[in-house]
């Protein structure tokens, strides 16, 4: 018999749950019988909040780390922070080392110097998944994204594989940013669009929710780009496979401190790179399977 849909908090809001049809999309909890859905509740209440995990790179993030884990702490439902320090030469990875000790929420990865964005990533991502995480974002470390805005990201995660927050989704959400790097943004969203044929606004956006089953697909360790263009291969390598990507809207808001990390090298890297992707996805520009 399938007991009556309950009330349970999902990412800031009730929303009604069949435990039937739950147990069957997530293999939990199939054995609730109804006089225990409360209790099944409470559970799974507790258990997503310790499943999401926010990754930070940081190279010199000194001056911008103890608001953003401030900010990150005040968020319900509650998050995690993993905080990935390739040895930055003003004690970023010391202080984080310090505001772990007083939060159990905060986590630390030290690397032994600077390797790029996609290797820190790639080192984060792989932390996460061996300690079970369900929902893995990214997001810079300088506030150029809005912590205020995760909620929000896991809410469209519920039923995604992927979710982009995009700066130009039913228009331009870009401040402080000069003319010039915003038409070179653009520029390459279109670019990445023609080629590959993703059908995304901002496909190097770097503020995204990944759930577990997503990054679990692919190999890790074969991606092979490491600056910008990290962004716009893992996108493909999900996208390809007919999984379900969802963008969400966000205000983007350049660097209240510190020095832009973008460079010649890493826009290069980013236009050979889609041609790549094509390639790997046999000349196709649509997914090798219909999203779910």
């Amino acid at each position: 018999m399938v007991s009556k849909p309950l009330f349970r908090y999902d990412v800031g809001r009730f929303a009604p749950i069949n435990w039937l049809e739950f147990s069957e999309r997530t293999g939990r909890f199939a054995t609730c019988a109804p006089l225990h859905d409360s209790l099944c509740f409470l559970h799974e209440m507790a258990d997503a909040t310790k499943k999401t995990l926010v990754i930070v790179p940081t190279y010199n993030e000194r001056e911008n780390l103890p608001a953003l884990v401030a900010r990150l702490l005040m968020l319900s439902p509650q998050v995690e922070l993993l905080v990935v320090d390739d040895n930055s030469p003003d004690g970023t990875g010391l202080l984080a080392d310090e505001l772990a000790s007083k939060h159990p929420q905060i986590h630390v990865l030290h690397r032994p110097g600077k390797a790029g964005l996609g290797r820190a990533y790639i080192a984060g991502f792989k932390w996460a998944l061996e300690r079970g995480y369900e929902f893995i974002l990214e997001m810079d470390g300088d506030f150029s994204h809005d912590p205020d805005d995760i909620p929000r990201f896991l809410a469209a995660a519920a039923d995604s594989d992927l979710v982009i927050g995009s700066r130009y989704s039913n228009g331009i959400r870009v401040i402080n940013w000069p003319l010039r790097r915003l038409i070179l943004s653009l520029a390459a969203a279109e670019y990445v669009r023609v080629i590959t044929g993703m059908p995304f606004t901002d496909p190097t956006g770097g503020f995204k929710c990944f759930r577990r089953r997503a990054l679990a697909s692919i190999d890790l360790d074969a991606v092979k780009s490491n600056g910008y263009s990290f962004q716009i291969e893992l996108t493909h390598k999900i996208w390809r496979q007919g999984m379900k990507v969802v963008e969400v809207p966000i205000i983007f808001t350049d660097r209240f401190q510190g020095v832009s990390k973008m460079s010649g090298a890493i826009v290069r890297e980013a236009v050979w790179m889609v041609w790549s992707l094509l390639i790997q996805n046999g000349l196709r520009r649509w997914p090798r399977s219909r999203a779910r």
